[in-house]
C-alpha cells in the first residue's frame, strides 16, 4: 500500500460533486471518464471476481477549470496551515516558555523551547476505519458525539500507539457499532493537510450478524447501496470513500485509492462538498 502512494508525481484534481471530465487513454497513464450521480447506482453489485490491477495513476478534472494545483493555489496553501505553531506557548518536555522561529536548515516556523532548545514538530493523525461489505449493504453508524452528531458515517477513530492499521480499524468498528470484522484489503488513503488527518479506510466483511451502537453512536444499520445517506454524512473523507467505492463496483473493479482532500477556501466545515480531491491514484 505505501509503494502505491509514494509515486506523487501526477498532480491532479477531482470535484466528486461536480463531474470527472472525459479524456482519453495512453500506455503511460489511464484516462477515464465517468459521472458520480447517485442514481446510477441503484442496480450496482459487486459480484464482480477481483484481481490484481498494475498500478495506473489517475489525472482528473481539476477543482479550477483547466488547470492543475499549482504553488500558492489552494491546495498548496492549505498544508501550510494545517496546525497553527504559534498556539504552543509551553515545552512539553521541560515546559519553559517557547519561541517561534524558522531553525537553521529548516523551511516552516517552529515552536522553539526557550530553555532546553528542543523543537515541537507537528506531525498529521492517523484515522482508521473499515467499509464493511455485506449482501450488497454498507454498514453505517449515527454519531452521538461532535463534530457531525446525529450524521452518519464509516466506524473510524484515531489509531493508538502499538497496534497497526488493521487491528486500529477492527477496534474502531467494535467500539463504534460492536461488530467483528475481518479485513480483506486496504481501500482508501485519503490526506487531508488543512487538519492534520490521513484516513486509511479497509475493505471488511462482517463474521456475524451481531452489531449494535457503541457509546460513541446512536444508531447502526446496514444500507443497501442505492439508499447510503449522502445527504446525512458526516465528513468529506466519507462522502469520498463511499463515491469511489460506488463507482468502482458499477466499473467491475474494487481498486485501492489515494487522494489528497482539500476544502475550498472560506468554506464551512460542515459542507461536505466544498472540497476538492487532488493527485488521485489508483490501482
Amino acid at each position: 500500500m505505501l509503494k502505491a502512494v509514494q509515486i506523487l508525481g501526477w498532480s491532479s484534481g477531482l470535484t466528486i460533486s461536480q463531474r470527472l471530465t472525459k479524456t482519453r487513454k495512453s500506455s503511460s497513464v489511464s484516462f477515464i471518464s465517468s459521472s458520480l450521480n447517485l442514481s446510477t447506482f441503484s442496480s450496482v453489485t459487486s459480484s464482480s471476481p477481483r484481481r490484481i490491477l498494475s498500478f495506473n495513476p489517475i489525472r482528473m478534472s481539476s477543482s479550477l477549470p483547466g488547470t492543475d494545483p499549482v504553488a500558492n493555489s489552494p491546495a498548496f496553501v492549505s498544508v501550510q496551515s494545517a496546525g497553527d505553531v504559534r498556539k504552543i506557548k509551553f515545552c512539553q518536555w521541560c515546559g519553559g516558555p517557547t519561541k517561534h522561529e524558522i531553525p537553521d536548515g529548516e523551511e516552516k516556523l517552529r515552536a522553539i523551547c526557550t530553555h532546553c532548545g528542543k523543537i515541537a514538530y507537528q506531525n498529521p493523525k492517523m484515522v482508521v476505519g473499515c467499509l464493511i461489505e455485506h449482501e450488497e449493504k454498507i454498514l453505517l453508524c449515527k454519531r452521538n458525539i461532535q463534530p457531525s452528531h446525529g450524521l452518519w458515517t464509516l466506524p473510524a477513530g484515531y489509531l493508538e500507539v502499538g497496534e497497526s492499521a488493521a487491528q486500529g480499524a477492527m477496534r474502531e468498528t467494535w467500539e463504534e457499532a460492536g461488530a467483528t470484522v475481518e479485513v480483506i484489503s486496504p481501500f482508501a488513503q485519503l490526506d487531508i493537510p488543512l487538519i492534520g488527518q490521513t484516513y486509511v479506510i479497509f475493505l471488511a466483511k462482517l463474521k456475524n450478524l451481531h452489531f449494535a451502537p457503541g457509546p460513541e453512536s446512536l444508531e447502526c444499520r446496514l444500507f443497501a447501496l442505492d439508499e447510503i445517506p449522502f445527504d446525512s454524512l458526516a465528513f468529506s473523507s466519507i462522502y469520498v470513500t463511499l463515491n469511489l467505492y460506488l463507482e468502482d463496483l458499477k466499473n467491475g473493479k474494487v481498486k485501492f485509492h489515494y487522494g489528497t482532500i482539500n476544502k475550498r477556501p472560506g468554506s464551512s466545515p460542515s459542507d461536505i462538498r466544498a472540497f476538492s480531491l487532488d493527485y488521485h491514484l489508483q490501482h
